[in-house]
C-alpha cells in the first residue's frame, strides 16, 4: 500500500473509530442500558430498542463503507445525517435549563458535546462533496458509487 493509501485510510478510519468498535461494542455489551438511555427520547421500550438496533446498524455498516471505500459517500451521508440526529436528541444543551447560568453546568457540557457530534458529522459531509470543489455534482449523479480511495495513487 502507497504512503498515500495509508494516509488515507489512518484519516477514515480515525473517522469512524469513534463508532466501529467503540459505540458498537458498547451497545452490544451493554444493550439493557443503551435500550435506557434511548428511553429518555423513545417511547415504549421496544421503540427505544428498534431505533437503538438501527442506530447500530448504520455504526457498523457505513463505517464499514467509509473505511474500506465501498459507496462510502452514501454511507458518510447516512453517518453526517446520524451525527446531527444524536446531537439533536440526545445533546440537549437546552434542557436542563442551567446553560446561561452554570459555567459548569450540565448544560454547558452538552453543548460541547452537541458542538462535537455536529463537527464530526461536517467531517463526514466533506467525505460527500470532497474537496476538489464539483460540490454534490458527483454524490447526485452515482450516489452509491465508490470513492476507491486506496487505488494506487501518484
Amino acid at each position: 500500500m502507497s504512503a498515500p493509501a495509508l494516509v488515507a485510510l489512518v484519516v477514515r478510519y480515525g473517522m469512524v473509530m469513534l463508532f466501529l468498535p467503540f459505540s458498537a461494542l458498547d451497545k452490544v455489551f451493554n444493550f439493557p442500558q443503551a435500550v435506557k438511555q434511548a428511553g429518555e427520547v423513545f417511547s415504549p421500550p421496544s421503540l427505544a430498542a428498534a431505533v437503538l438496533l438501527v442506530g447500530l446498524s448504520i455504526e457498523v455498516i457505513c463505517t464499514l463503507g467509509v473505511v474500506i471505500g465501498v459507496a462510502d459517500r452514501a454511507s458518510a451521508l447516512v453517518i453526517a445525517g446520524y451525527c446531527a440526529a444524536t446531537a439533536l436528541l440526545y445533546k440537549r444543551f437546552w434542557a436542563p435549563g442551567d446553560f446561561w447560568s452554570d459555567p459548569g453546568g450540565k448544560g454547558r457540557t452538552l453543548f460541547w458535546d452537541f458542538l462535537k457530534n455536529l463537527s464530526l458529522g461536517a467531517g463526514f459531509l466533506l467525505l460527500v462533496v470532497g474537496t476538489d470543489g464539483s460540490g454534490l455534482r458527483p454524490f447526485l449523479a452515482a450516489p452509491f458509487a465508490s470513492s476507491h480511495p486506496y487505488r494506487s495513487m501518484p
